[in-house]
């Protein structure tokens, strides 16, 4: 078993159950090759930090950002918050070495395992906070997360969704998105459209827009959030 007071000296937090930052690593492979660990594996916190992260980045992209629209604070959150960032975030601050593992996913280090930091990330600030509150999980997030905004908007990296999520869906669901009008209303110089994607028969998102173009988009934004690609 791992020593998790390394970590908690690490990020300065200290947690009053160490059960709840334990659990947030435990992959559910380990729980296959340990079916007597007395702690169950992290995707109910997982469920509940990523309720939590969208709410801390999206509530500071809000607050700072108050003259940008909606759609284009869409495409920043899901800059931050998409599964290549988290795995990021959870390399630099250490979780990569405190994950527990079935020895055959311990072998996996390419794709499979950004997704188990990414997993791995939002299921920590659930568990921070179930332990410490909403402005614990704030502080980190902010610390850790938030400060790869200006990187973002610099290189445009939140640009072009539709690409990413072509990307993405190839490379992951072996398919490639289709766009469809969902509906449509409005005079010629005044339209406005709602637009689906999606991947074989199944809608992940919609989108909406004064162009197609710009729907399609959205949708697109919208879909790698879903998707936490």
């Amino acid at each position: 078993m791992h020593d998790f007071s390394k970590l908690e000296k690490a990020l300065k937090i200290k947690f009053k159950k160490k059960d709840l930052l334990i659990q947030a690593f435990i992959h559910r492979s380990f729980l296959n090759e340990n079916p007597d660990f007395h702690l169950s594996q992290n995707e109910r916190l997982e469920f509940l930090g990523d309720a939590v992260l969208e709410l801390v980045v999206t509530e500071y992209l809000f607050a700072e950002y108050p003259e940008k629209p909606e759609g284009e604070l869409t495409g920043w959150r899901a800059a931050l918050v998409n599964a290549r960032m988290l795995a990021q975030i959870s390399q630099e601050v250490g979780f990569n070495n405190f994950l527990l593992l079935s020895k055959g996913e311990q072998k996996e280090l390419g794709k499979a395992r950004q997704y188990i930091l990414a997993n791995t990330f939002e299921a920590f600030i659930g568990s921070l906070y179930l332990d410490k509150g909403y402005e614990a999980c704030s502080k980190f997030i902010n610390k850790y997360l938030l400060k790869e905004l200006p990187r973002i908007l610099k290189g445009n990296l939140f640009k072009d969704a539709k690409s990413l999520f072509q990307e993405q869906a190839q490379e992951i669901a072996g398919v490639t998105p289709t766009y469809r009008i969902m509906k449509d209303w409005g005079p010629d110089h005044a339209k406005h459209f709602i637009i689906g994607v999606f991947l074989r028969d199944e809608l992940v998102a919609e989108g909406g827009g004064s162009s197609k173009q710009e729907a399609e988009v959205q949708a697109a934004q919208k879909a790698l959030e879903i998707k936490k690609w």
